[in-house]
């Protein structure tokens, strides 16, 4: 059988998840670089509970509640109820003791909150005030009306349609503001609408009701995130399919009258300021497609798709400003697809001048750029002009998720990345791409765990995760004392030191220092040999397939040269454990090596 190697390798910009290959994944904190990293406080929820963690992986503290949470600058955790981001009509605030000290409840049964909310400091009403999204129900003459082809669905009639709207409640729960997409529609399939709605390629500030490959149906935009910047009193919410657009917050609202706000975002100033992804949407851009052979593909001019945690850069970071977005790289046509961390300027004209103004990406123009290497196994792409910075793993799979995950600008100008899939953070550095944290959730759906095994997607799922120091509001002046980690277990992660003996102990693996267990299988005894170059004090755990220690067979010195350790199929009582797969796993401080091995009664 093939060594396992339950490390993970970093080297310069690459991410190598080398447990990935052999299906056993440590979790919690795997690698800490404290020179490089922004030191501070992880908060992610998972499983319904939210926690919050050090850089080792202590947990300092938790909640019981874990949708999509965030701290708010007036220091609260504020999140959805019920577990499921993409479907709760319910959000608390919560302090830090866990009392709810603000709630509100969508309560119209025509409207289905999903995904994203922010709080925001409302400028024009010089308060606080709360913004969701929600999907809203629309019949059918209405869909009509507004130019929809009724041939593009079967029977020719529009049932159970959604359209994505933004809804904006006051402290005392009361609706002051809302902007809906069905709005801001346009269509070239009825020519006596023209002079209402317009013309698809001519009229970007608007979504074509009849977009090519997307009928109307219900969730029809699925817009998954949002943010709110109040110097500029805009809003930007992005839908999965590969688009984000900017609206007008501050142009739409009216103070102390929300019947004058709503009728004002529906009006065309409340039309798109701008929009980023897929201009073939609006008729100014190339599908991705298929070429004459179909193993070559083509990404046309589309950025993004699938993507999630659209925001604007804060002000006083790096690339303040600026948009920042986790790229799932779904429905991209990549004959090989991952994920990205993608930064765009809105600003930039085609020669790469910042502009007060923005612009849009098809006038602004694109760069052809080859994959960097050939074992990509992809085709070259247009790559927008207003991205100005991009961050891929150079092994596909190391962060590919293909739903939720987040991203965010630190202060030392490093970026911190959430893959949902995987239950992955880590975060990046600017300057070499190298990795400087990383860490698994341990938290499964079959409980936590220290070792990962192989699972489908989401097993150990986090929607998003958030870095925080700890004088930010929700977390000043509380107790930050670290508790234990998650699983119970003292951390063990690997440090830059670490580095090079990883590779030395890497060759010598690859040339068979740790031999294959014999005989095996086995029902009787075992031989778990091992050649060591030096003296040094190892232990040697024997783990089922659900990462429990059922054996510590050993914790001593060994010499140099060959070892052998005799395993008779018992666990620490001297119980006989039941026929299965088991790992022995030789540990080191921070480098840890092992083989499967399979166990008959």
């Amino acid at each position: 059988m093939k060594n396992i190697i339950l490390l993970f390798i970093v080297f310069s910009s690459t991410l190598t998840l080398l447990a990935q290959e052999t299906f056993f994944i440590p979790t919690e904190t795997r690698y800490w670089n404290s020179t490089k990293a922004y030191n501070g406080y992880t908060l992610f929820g998972s499983g319904g509970t939210t926690y919050l963690i050090d850089m080792e992986g202590h947990v300092i503290h938790s909640w019981k509640i874990g949708t999509n949470p965030r701290f708010t600058e007036g220091g609260t955790l504020l999140d959805a109820v019920g577990g499921d981001p993409s479907n709760s009509n319910v959000w608390k605030e919560l302090d830090w003791s866990g009392n709810t000290v603000w709630t509100y409840t969508e309560k119209r049964s025509n409207y289905h909150p999903h995904h994203d909310f922010v709080k925001i400091y409302n400028p024009k009403l010089g308060d606080s005030t709360f913004m969701y999204i929600a999907n809203k129900d629309y019949t059918s003459a209405q869909c009509l009306a507004a130019g929809a082809n009724p041939a593009s669905v079967s029977g020719g009639v529009y049932t159970g349609v959604q359209l994505d709207v933004v809804v904006e409640v006051n402290r005392a729960g009361k609706i002051i503001w809302e902007w809906a997409f069905f709005d801001h529609v346009v269509q070239d399939f009825d020519a006596t609408k023209t002079a209402t709605y317009g013309v698809v390629k001519n009229t970007p500030g608007k979504i074509n009701i009849n977009m090519t490959g997307n009928p109307l149906k219900s969730d029809w935009l699925h817009c998954n995130s949002m943010d709110y910047n109040q110097t500029l009193d805009q809003v930007v919410i992005n839908s999965v399919h590969g688009e984000f657009y900017v609206i007008d917050h501050g142009n739409t609202f009216v103070k102390n009258d929300s019947a004058a706000s709503v009728t004002l975002a529906a009006s065309s100033a409340g039309n798109f300021l701008y929009r980023f992804g897929d201009p073939y949407k609006y008729g100014q851009g190339s599908a991705p497609s298929f070429s004459t052979n179909p193993e070559k593909t083509s990404t046309g001019n589309k950025q993004i798709g699938g993507a999630h945690d659209i925001q604007w850069i804060k002000s006083g970071l790096p690339g303040e400003g600026n948009f920042l977005i986790f790229n799932n790289g779904q429905n991209l046509y990549e004959m090989t697809p991952q994920s990205y961390i993608v930064e765009i300027n809105p600003f930039l004209n085609s020669s790469g001048t910042k502009t007060s103004a923005f612009v849009d990406p098809p006038t602004a123009g694109y760069n052809v750029v080859s994959p960097a290497n050939s074992n990509l196994m992809k085709e070259k792409k247009n790559i927008s002009k207003q991205i100005t910075w991009m961050y891929s793993s150079k092994n596909n799979t190391s962060f590919f998720s293909t739903i939720g995950s987040s991203a965010q600008r630190l202060p030392n100008g490093n970026t911190f990345v959430c893959a949902m899939n995987s239950g992955h953070f880590f975060e990046v550095c600017p300057t070499d791409t190298s990795i400087v944290w990383e860490y698994i959730n341990p938290f499964t759906r079959s409980g936590i765990k220290k070792i990962k095994t192989d699972t489908y997607p989401t097993d150990n799922a986090a929607f998003r995760a958030y870095r925080y120091t700890a004088t930010h509001p929700a977390l000043a002046g509380h107790d930050l004392t670290p508790g234990k980690t998650m699983t119970g277990y003292d951390p063990s992660y690997l440090v830059p030191a670490d580095i090079t003996a990883i590779q030395k102990i890497a060759e010598q693996i690859n040339k068979g220092v740790v031999s294959q267990n014999y005989p095996n299988p086995f029902s009787v005894n075992t031989n778990i040999e091992f050649d060591l170059p030096t003296d040094q004090k190892l232990s040697v755990v024997i783990y089922d397939l659900n990462g429990r220690a059922v054996r510590n067979l050993a914790n001593r010195m060994f010499f140099s040269g060959k070892n052998t350790l005799v395993w008779d199929g018992t666990d620490d009582s001297g119980s006989k454990l039941n026929s299965g797969l088991y790992c022995y796993v030789l540990m080191n401080n921070n480098i840890k090596v092992g083989n499967k091995m399979i166990f008959t009664r």
